[in-house]
């Protein structure tokens, strides 16, 4: 018999503003808005974009449409799940809507009356693949502007029913992003309706609320410009431009572990190339993550075997384990000859660590990431992680790719350093990101 799947709990409505009733109901017929084929809401962090994107994409989708396919995309599937999914089941719930979801599976869908609309993540080239052969009658495509540029076109291309419309929603990146120089700036030539969201825009959150969240980034970064104020800027110069200029303020002691309690610590792992270091970063949490602090580094940039890496790695996992609670290490990915000689050889020598696969998400989500606790003075670097300190010291955005927001990595720069802190915390990085103090 199969398991019957546990309703979630209804949406709370609460007041809409007037940017969000445009977004909700810019498609009903009579509207000159309705005359568009796109919408694409950009702007800042929390302005209420997603929720009235939902409700938006459902009426719409259900008062125009019957019997017919619509794509639903994220830039991964945990992520559709969480910021859309998740909402979309309460917000039926609370209309008393019946709908099927089916969750796994090629054909991951939920199906509303006759409507099917089909899941998708988008964070790599091939996802588009998933799209072909598909008849839509619309997409909502969420952080689209995380999304390849080939899986918006394929999206597009695959919308063919009569009347179909794609909804589009995004926060800020690059002046040069192709959302938009393909869309923000063509609205009459592509049919665009542009809707530019703030935080005041959405009513649920207080004066108290968006003053925490302003102070989640250092006033005047490229992130504060983007997450905050809704621009399309661009990211040039060093990465962690507080840091460097307060290197000393974010350095501490021993004896800071004494009045700072760690609660557990995660390693991250990073493995060296032909000019690049292997890197081991030993990253511990305090209670409810107020405070991320980088415990304990290993560096070494000369070429070693497997076997002395294996033992390395033992031997700082047995280091860490005498002062913390450490249950987990979080590896690059593109190594599993590595990663499995190092399963082995703690097996062999009875340490039990649950070695993982490091997520490798967006590197700018992670920047983002330690640029906001940098920013909340969440972050800490013990004094002797020299060359964590380095690292993040020095990281700079490459000047010849001035529009893609990439990571200087020129063999000289120490990334590795980087890569392995940021994989120490990237398994619970969205879970702080927006816990500011």
């Amino acid at each position: 018999m199969p398991k019957k799947q546990k309703k979630p709990a209804k949406f709370k409505f609460l007041p809409f503003s007037d940017q969000q009733k445009r977004l909700m109901h810019w498609w009903r017929p009579g509207l000159r808005s309705a005359e568009n084929d796109f919408i694409t809401a950009d702007g800042a962090i929390r302005s209420g974009k997603t929720i009235a994107c939902i409700i938006g994409f459902l009426t719409w989708s259900q008062e125009m449409f019957s019997g017919e396919s619509f794509i639903l995309a994220g830039k991964t599937m945990g992520a559709l799940k969480k910021n859309v999914i998740r909402p979309m089941l309460q917000i039926l719930e609370a209309w008393g809507w019946p709908y099927t979801y089916i969750r796994s599976g090629t054909d991951a869908r939920v199906e509303i009356g006759t409507n099917a609309y089909y899941l998708y993540g988008a964070n790599t080239e091939a996802a588009q693949d998933a799209l072909q052969g598909l008849t839509a009658a619309g997409a909502y495509l969420d952080e689209a502007a995380l999304f390849p540029q080939s899986f918006v076109d394929q999206a597009i291309g695959r919308c063919s029913v009569s009347g179909a419309k794609i909804w589009m929603n995004c926060n800020p990146e690059g002046p040069h992003h192709y959302i938009r120089e393909e869309f923000l700036l063509k609205v009459k030539e592509k049919r665009v309706y542009h809707l530019h969201f703030m935080m005041t825009d959405n009513l649920s959150l207080s004066p108290k609320v968006i003053e925490r969240y302003k102070r989640a980034w250092v006033h005047g970064s490229v992130f504060y410009k983007r997450f905050i104020l809704g621009l399309w800027v661009a990211a040039d110069g060093l990465i962690y431009q507080q840091f460097a200029d307060h290197v000393q303020d974010y350095l501490v002691g021993p004896d800071w572990l004494k009045d700072n309690q760690i609660m557990y610590a995660v390693i991250g792992v990073d493995f060296g190339g032909t000019k690049s270091a292997h890197s081991f970063t030993l990253t511990g949490f305090t209670k409810g993550f107020k405070q991320v602090v980088v415990l304990d580094e290993y560096y070494r940039k000369k070429r070693i075997n497997p076997k002395q890496l294996q033992d390395d790695f033992i031997d700082f996992v047995r280091r860490a384990r005498m002062k913390y609670k450490v249950y987990e290490a979080y590896c690059d990915s593109a190594e599993q000859s590595l990663i499995a000689g190092l399963e082995s050889a703690c097996i062999q020598a009875h340490v039990a660590i649950d070695i993982k696969n490091a997520i490798k998400g967006p590197i700018n989500d992670r920047i983002a990431f330690y640029n906001s606790l940098i920013a909340q003075g969440r972050w800490k670097v013990m004094k002797h992680c020299t060359h964590t300190i380095e690292a993040f010291e020095q990281a700079v955005y490459d000047d010849k790719k001035p529009h893609q927001d990439v990571r200087l990595d020129d063999g000289l720069m120490n990334v590795d350093s980087l890569d392995s802190t940021e994989y120490s915390t990237e398994s619970i990085q969205d879970e702080i990101l927006y816990i500011v103090a």
